[in-house]
């Protein structure tokens, strides 16, 4: 079959292209997807580059949507032509991934194999993040960065879809107008404004009571500074490089403020939790509360130039790849 693979950690260059790879065969309580799209995310980024430790080599890719082509012994939940979408299981980058049956969730009517493959990991993550990490609340005051990324625009609809009052920060006036269109009340312009600055004039010198972080090294320490007494800072990722350690203490002297480093993976661990954030997530969309920006397809052979695009931050939606 034809799949990216990793041999050695690296830059973009490590995703080789091969079109021999074996396919996989379905163990017990697995199936075997055929696919037709493969999300491309920053967890990609950190595996590829040996921040998150994978066993090598390796097919990249933890998400996907496609048809089940063979199921394993034992396996009674799918069966043959099943639309289905995951995240969480590695190998999508491929034209067959095998994946575990308690991972596969279906794909509704009203909802395509792309908007599957682009919902899944995103969708949830969003999901999560805004009803889960910290329950938002109508009137509430939310930080998003990276608010016109394929993240952040989900998830500053589903604040705004909530009630809550949404500062987005991004770095063009094109990707403000998409922050705005999705739902954010304030834009800040990072590459010419203050973000903290800016935060504490438009929250009266009061303070946010949430920030959603996925951005790290350059945002973390001026995000403390614009949290509310009491206020949760939720680091989701890190566009800029990880957070250096800090003194635990700084949180107390700040407002006794929370500070949580969560993954998708802990808020879908359970069969149950995960069927009820893809239902939610894929009511949304099939509903037209929730609309995906899928920036750009590229062919599976241009693995590297996605990941190049997504690192180098041109992109303000969802990445495929398609097989």
């Amino acid at each position: 079959m034809r799949a990216i693979q990793v041999r050695k950690t690296g830059g973009p260059e490590v995703l080789e292209f091969v079109e021999d790879l074996s396919a996989p065969e379905p163990k017990a309580n697995e199936a075997v997807i055929k696919l037709s799209a493969s999300g491309v995310n920053f967890i990609d980024v950190y595996q590829r580059e040996g921040r998150y430790k994978v066993v090598l080599p390796y097919v990249p890719g933890q998400e996907g949507a496609g048809v089940v082509n063979a199921v394993g012994p034992g396996v009674t939940t799918v069966r043959n032509g099943d639309r289905v979408a995951w995240a969480g299981s590695l190998g999508s980058y491929a034209e067959y991934a095998a994946v575990p049956v308690e991972r596969l969730v279906p794909i509704p009517g009203g909802v395509t194999d792309q908007q599957g493959a682009a919902a899944m990991l995103q969708g949830m993550t969003a999901h999560y993040l805004s009803h889960s990490a910290y329950p938002l609340k109508k009137g509430e005051t939310v930080l998003v960065h990276a608010a016109a990324g394929g993240v952040g625009l989900l998830l500053t609809q589903m604040a705004h879809n909530i009630g809550a009052c949404v500062i987005a920060t991004v770095s063009t006036e094109e990707k403000a107008k998409l922050a705005r269109e999705a739902g954010a009340d304030d834009i800040i312009l990072y590459a010419q404004q203050d973000f903290e600055e800016e935060t504490k004039r438009l929250t009266g010198g009061n303070g946010v009571d949430v920030v959603y972080d996925s951005v790290g090294k350059t945002t973390f320490e001026k995000g403390l500074n614009v949290l509310r007494p009491r206020g949760y800072m939720i680091l989701y990722g890190g566009s800029s490089g990880p957070v250096p350690p800090f003194d635990l203490i700084t949180l107390s002297t700040k407002g006794s403020l929370f500070v949580t480093r969560p993954m998708l993976a802990h808020y879908t661990a359970a069969r149950d939790e995960l069927l009820m954030r893809a239902e939610a997530v894929f009511g949304m969309i099939a509903s037209g509360k929730l609309k995906l920006r899928i920036e750009h397809t590229y062919p599976l052979p241009e693995a590297q130039r996605a990941h190049r695009d997504l690192e180098a931050r041109k992109t303000s939606g969802k990445l495929l790849l398609m097989t």
